[in-house]
């Protein structure tokens, strides 16, 4: 380590926002990033703690790539970036996504957190792998030879583009298919620019196609080309889609209008500010609207932010959870991530959020949605009487997680296994499904879950399948 010391002498320093009222003018990232020197302090405090449960190696805790986040924080407080990058790179095939998106479990586990003051490792991360791109070290890792082998990865979110990528440098043939015109499946359309543009995608899918990933777009796998197809013409396929179909609230008037999932609304938004083209009429806009939000996840709060960006007159947030306590048991939860109370920058934007609220019905005028009936919810989700109160929308938007991938056409005709919860059955040593030739990775194995798990297993995944196909693997798990 550096400093030992450091830990004692400096005191924890994040990010911060811009002010809310200029960053929702736009639809641009607004986290300013700390000075290098104020990096270099900030990852001197990374003390040896002797078990770094930041990167815990079985993955329950702590960082899900196992990110060596001591060396690397080591090398940053010693001012050797591009040494950081290199170590950063070896777990971590996009560190640019999770330096932005991640919730950071990982700080949850450091050892400073006992006193609620971990290592800014989320901001080192980030910061590592900017540097990185501004001074071109981030180069495409281009094989040296070539296999024989064919292989077909069929969704490009995080866990489709760490296997396309991590099996394209050991001289694979990788064909990556894509249902959406640009590629980065969930990543591109489901995460609002303003917490990560999408020129961070642009540069890896550049990078990739030079290391020899072929692109396919616009072909959605089980209709528009059959998996019987790709498994004529490959060596070895993964299913890496995501975990799409959302999650519905089927109680009296869902036939109005003026209702939809999440993941309508989101994508649109995201379309727009990429100026890619669909139809005028199945626009979904919150301009002066009073919006109301089902859901108190991430992607309820990029509802919110979306939201507000788009001009709504209010926007409420509703949870049929309690809320979560201030501050956790430290002596209970960590390392562990703990449930508490968070505040995200959308809700912090201008939200109003209610919890322990249960749905009771949508109310409709001439078709269109007017208001919702809400009741208030005990601890045991019981409905407390005399407790129902009705909030005006004229937008509602569902955002209460996502129940299984889309799986239908793409397995039913190798009578593919699913489990209990409708995603791919695979297990996470060799990411195998029931049929021949087929392996599955990211949230079309484990369910709706973080990118970082999604990187986590396309990485492992891939480590699988070229140890099956070549007989053996220099790829790390």
């Amino acid at each position: 380590m550096g400093k030992v010391t450091g830990f004692l002498e400096i005191d924890r320093q994040d990010r911060k926002y811009r002010p809310a009222a200029d960053r929702i003018r736009n639809f641009k990232e607004f986290m300013i990033p700390l000075p290098e020197q104020t990096l270099r302090d900030q990852a001197s405090r990374c003390m040896d703690c002797g078990i770094p449960y930041c990167h815990d190696l079985k993955g329950l805790k702590g960082c899900p790539v196992n990110n060596q986040i001591p060396d690397w924080n080591d090398l940053v407080y010693r001012g050797e970036w591009e040494k950081a990058s290199q170590d950063l790179h070896s777990t971590n095939n996009f560190p640019e996504f999770t330096g932005r998106i991640c919730p950071a479990p990982c700080e949850a586990s450091c050892t400073l957190n006992i006193i609620d003051s971990p290592v800014t490792i989320k901001s080192i991360e980030c910061a590592i792998v900017d540097k990185a791109w501004e001074n071109n070290w981030i180069q495409p890792q281009v094989p040296l030879t070539k296999t024989s082998k064919k292989i077909a990865v069929v969704g490009s979110g995080p866990a489709g583009l760490a296997a396309s990528q991590q099996l394209a440098r050991v001289g694979h043939e990788v064909h990556l298919y894509e249902k959406n015109k640009k590629f980065g499946g969930l990543l591109r359309y489901g995460i609002p620019d303003f917490k990560m543009e999408k020129t961070h995608i642009d540069r890896r899918i550049d990078q990739m196609e030079k290391e020899g990933v072929i692109l396919h777009n616009n072909l959605d796998i089980g209709k528009d080309l059959k998996l019987e197809e790709l498994l004529e013409n490959n060596d070895a396929i993964i299913l890496a889609g995501g975990a799409e179909v959302p999650r519905d609230l089927k109680i009296p008037g869902r036939e109005a209008k003026g209702i939809h999932f999440a993941m309508d609304f989101l994508p649109q938004q995201n379309r727009r500010v990429s100026e890619e083209v669909f139809p005028d009429n199945d626009q979904i806009l919150a301009k002066n609207k009073h919006v109301i939000v089902i859901g108190g996840g991430d992607t309820g709060s990029d509802c919110i932010g979306t939201s507000i960006r788009q001009g709504a007159l209010s926007v409420t947030q509703l949870e049929i959870l309690p809320i979560p306590p201030e501050k956790e048991d430290k002596m209970r939860t960590w390392p562990n991530w703990p449930l508490k109370f968070r505040t995200s920058s959308s809700q912090e934007e201008g939200a109003i959020r209610q919890f322990s609220v249960l749905s009771k019905h949508f109310n409709a005028k001439g078709g269109v949605v007017k208001s919702l009936s809400c009741i208030k919810v005990d601890e045991n989700l019981n409905p407390i009487e005399n407790s129902e109160f009705e909030l005006r929308a004229d937008l509602i938007l569902l955002a209460m997680g996502f129940v299984s991938p889309i799986t239908g056409d793409l397995c039913q005709s190798q009578k593919i296994a699913l489990d209990d919860r409708g995603n791919v059955k695979a297990d996470t040593v060799n990411y195998k499904t029931s049929a021949s030739k087929i392996w599955t990775a990211g949230d079309m194995r484990r369910g709706q879950s973080l990118v970082v798990w999604a990187i986590r297993e396309g990485r492992q995944c891939a480590h699988a399948v070229d140890k099956e196909l070549m007989g053996g693997t220099n790829l790390p798990r």
